[in-house]
Formats: structure tokens, C-alpha cells, sequence
């Protein structure tokens, strides 16, 4: 049976989320909720995250290897960079011993390289080694009309380590530090030498400006690594409502299968000593039981049923539908627009548990309204056979004709859900995913008992 159109049966089908090109690996019917697919690392909030511990090194968290490794390669450059031209300078312009200008050079670079783990140690001593440095720096002969008392290589190699701070501290700890570089120039002001040009100013405020910039960009990082991970768990928790949704609607279906078998009992127990005359009391005593057990039972189901409905909620009215209905759900769909064949063997809806047969149904619906929504016009074949042991559901697609556009990129989650949690309550297996010519095939196997499984 051919014909063309857009929309399955109008019994309300679940959103189907599986495109009919879109990959989709195998998947055994008892697995829990889909785990959401593994987001791509955000690279600029993994790098500029606050380190989680002492001694952490920055960009620890960050995917490659050469990230993880740049801030030592740039404290390594700027302390060879810095190191020697230091030296040279304290020597020839501010004419500074030699030893005197080597062991401050040294002590007023090297930590840059401990800054990469522990930056607040790193400030301590490269402050403490500056101050010291501006202190000797007073007697020197040189230092008429030089900077002072932050030498051009202090200031560089301190903004350096500001931003090393700022890439890692809290935001108290940034202006603690800022007031105390300002605290400490403040002090040296005092016995300024005479002649001598004051940078306390220049370094004050661009120290202050190179906090509040690494500031902000690690404060974007902390914000980009925090969305990512709320995304994730929003990813997470809504796989897992729409498992407990599809696991709600399922049994709001399955209530109407167990209230027939529940009346069933409750009307042959009841009838039993009219149809049976002659019972012994003891007989005619167990049979009241029994029905009085079941109407007790049907009680409890309806109390369940509102539950599962929730406040507002209507219950459906039109019974459950089955495998004798398939003829009318791909005629709907045929008359949509959707050109379906159905073959089906003969006499395989007879005799099957009520169960399986309303999963069959839906598993058949759900699979057309991937089709219809992920690769309209795509020629597709319904197929149900049995073997007395069970059935089996198969729904193959081509792929979606070139001309048309699919009316939906994307899905809720619910079509392969419900079709996992259907064939888990059968105790069946379900195989679904693209073939090659870019088709999708969904195959289900129903046992019709326990055993068969």
C-alpha cells in the first residue's frame, strides 16, 4: 500500500527523536535513560579556570599538553629575558656592585617561575627583593634621573606576576596585594633620592589595571566552566524525565490492560455460583473472596492511575489500541503523505498478551513518526511476523527524498526511549540504526512469554 502525506495516527504518537540518517548505535532494550552525548571541551573556560588546590599549576585542566605547559614556557622566557638585563643594568646605570646586582637580579626574577604554582609565595618574595633592591639602590651613583624605586625590569617582570595572581586569586586577595604594592611605594617615596624620577605611581597603577584585567578574564572562565557543567547536569536530568515521562505514559496504558483482566476475575467470581449450581458454602466463600479481592484491586489501581495522570490530567477514553489496528495507523499515514507498505503475517495478532500486542502498536507508531518528522517522503516498510514464540517488529526507511526538507532537525528524546522501555517490559530486544544507502531500520522482538525471552 502506497500514497503520500505527513502525520501518523492521530492517537497522539510520542516525539520521536532518532533522524532517520542520523547515526544511532544498536541499543538492548535494558539499558537506563540515554546519557546525553559528551559535550566538547570548552577550551577557554577549562584554561582560564581557578586552580582547584594549592600548588595546582594554571591551565592544569586545560585538553593539550602545550597549554598545560605555556605558563612555565612564559615564566621560563621572561626570567632568561630578564635575568641578565637586570644584571647589566644595575651594573652600568645605576653603577651597582656586581654581586650586589647579581643576587638581586636573581632574586627579583627567579620566582617568576614559582608564581606558575604558587603566585602569592612568588609575590612575597619578588616584593620583598624589589624593596630591598630600591633600598640599595639609594647610595648608588647611578641613580640620579633613573626610575625609581621600580627599576624599567621590576615593573616588567612584576606585571607579569600580577597576572599571574589575577589568573588564579580571589578578588580580596587582588586588591590586598594591589594596596600593599602601593603601601610599599608610599614607604620608599619617603627617601626618594635626589634626582632620581619615581615610577611608585606608574607601577601602582598598571599593576592595579593588569589585576583587574586577568581578574575578569578568569572570572569569564569560572562562568564558561560553570555553564558547561550546568548544561551537562540539565542534559541529565532531562534524559531522566523523559524516561520516568514514558514510563508513566506506558503504565497509564498498561492500567486499562490489567483493569480488563482484574473485571474479568471479578465478574467469573461473582457469577460463579450462578453458573455453577450446587457449590459447597466453603467454595461459594472462596469465590466471594476472590472477587471481593479483585474489586479491593481495581480500587487501588484507579487511586494509582490518578497519581500517574497528575492534577489536570484527562484520561483517555478510546481503548488500547493493537496489531489489529496497524492496517488503520499506516493508512493514516499513507493518506498523510507518506508512501508505507505494511506485510503482515497472517493470524500473528491472535492469541498475543495485551501487552505485547499495545507495544507492538506503539513501537509501529513511534518508528512512523520518526519517518514522518526526520525524512518525509522517505519509502517505508512495516513488517510483523511470528513464530508462536514471538514477534517480530520491523520498520525500514530509505532515505529521505533530495527535494524535501525535514520538518524537524532535532527530537525530544521520546521515540527511542518509549521504544527501549516497551520492549523492556516485554522482556524483548530492540536493534535500531542507519543502513547504508542512509536509511534507518528499527527492529523489535517481543516473546510471548517470559520463557521465550
Amino acid at each position: 500500500m502506497k500514497s503520500e502525506g505527513p502525520s501518523p495516527d492521530p492517537s497522539a504518537p510520542s516525539n520521536p527523536s532518532a533522524p532517520s540518517a542520523a547515526p544511532s548505535a544498536p541499543s538492548a532494550p535494558s539499558d537506563p535513560a540515554p546519557r546525553p552525548a559528551p559535550k566538547p571541551p570548552r577550551s577557554f573556560g577549562t584554561l582560564l579556570r581557578s586552580p582547584a588546590r594549592p600548588g595546582e599549576p594554571l591551565f592544569a585542566g586545560a585538553p593539550k599538553a602545550w597549554q598545560r605547559w605555556l605558563p612555565y614556557a612564559v615564566a621560563a622566557v621572561a626570567v632568561l629575558s630578564l635575568l641578565p638585563v637586570t644584571i647589566t643594568v644595575l651594573t652600568t646605570d645605576y653603577d651597582l656592585a656586581g654581586g650586589w646586582a647579581g643576587a638581586l637580579g636573581v632574586a627579583q626574577t627567579v620566582p617568576l617561575l614559582l608564581a606558575v604554582t604558587r603566585p602569592l609565595h612568588a609575590w612575597a618574595i619578588v616584593l620583598a627583593s624589589d624593596v630591598i633592591g630600591a633600598a640599595l639602590l639609594i647610595g648608588a651613583d647611578g641613580v640620579a634621573g633613573r626610575p625609581w624605586p621600580w627599576t624599567p625590569m621590576v615593573i616588567v617582570g612584576y606585571l607579569l606576576l600580577m597576572a599571574f595572581v589575577g589568573l588564579r586569586e580571589s578578588t580580596r586577595t587582588m586588591v590586598g596585594v594591589w594596596l600593599v604594592t602601593g603601601a610599599a611605594g608610599v614607604v620608599l617615596g619617603a627617601v626618594q633620592p635626589t634626582g632620581a624620577v619615581n615610577t611608585h605611581a606608574l607601577l601602582f597603577v598598571l599593576s592595579g589595571v593588569m589585576l583587574v584585567l586577568t581578574g575578569v578574564l578568569r572570572g569569564l572562565g569560572d562562568a564558561q566552566r560553570r555553564i558547561a557543567e550546568q548544561e551537562s547536569i540539565s542534559e541529565a536530568e532531562r534524559a531522566r524525565r523523559t524516561l520516568l515521562e514514558e514510563r508513566a505514559r506506558i503504565a497509564r496504558e498498561l492500567h486499562d490492560v490489567v483493569a480488563h483482566h482484574m473485571s474479568v476475575i471479578t465478574v467469573q467470581a461473582d457469577s460463579a455460583p450462578y453458573r455453577l449450581p450446587g457449590m459447597a458454602e466453603p467454595v461459594r466463600q472462596e469465590f466471594e473472596a476472590i472477587a471481593a479481592s479483585a474489586r479491593e484491586s481495581l480500587s487501588e489501581m484507579r487511586r494509582l492511575l490518578t497519581v500517574l495522570r497528575g492534577d489536570g490530567a484527562n484520561g483517555e477514553r478510546a481503548p488500547q489500541p493493537g496489531l489489529s489496528r496497524l492496517q488503520q495507523l499506516v493508512e493514516t499515514t499513507v493518506r498523510a503523505g507518506q508512501p508505507v507498505e505494511l506485510s503482515m503475517a497472517a493470524g500473528v495478532a491472535d492469541g498475543v498478551p495485551a501487552a505485547v500486542d499495545l507495544s507492538a502498536y506503539r513501537i509501529v507508531q513511534e518508528a512512523l513518526a520518526n519517518v514522518v518528522r526526520h525524512a518525509p517522503g522517505a519509502p517505508t516498510r512495516v513488517s510483523v511476523t511470528g513464530d508462536g514464540a514471538e514477534v517480530l517488529v520491523m520498520v525500514v526507511n530509505g532515505p529521505a527524498r533530495d527535494a524535501v526538507v525535514a520538518l524537524e532537525s532535532s527530537g525530544t528524546g521520546h521515540g527511542l526511549v518509549g521504544m527501549r522501555e516497551r520492549v523492556r517490559l516485554t522482556g524483548g530486544t530492540l536493534d535500531t540504526g542507519p543502513l547504508p544507502d542512509g536509511g534507518f531500520r528499527v527492529a523489535a522482538r517481543l516473546p510471548l512469554t517470559e520463557d521465550a525471552s
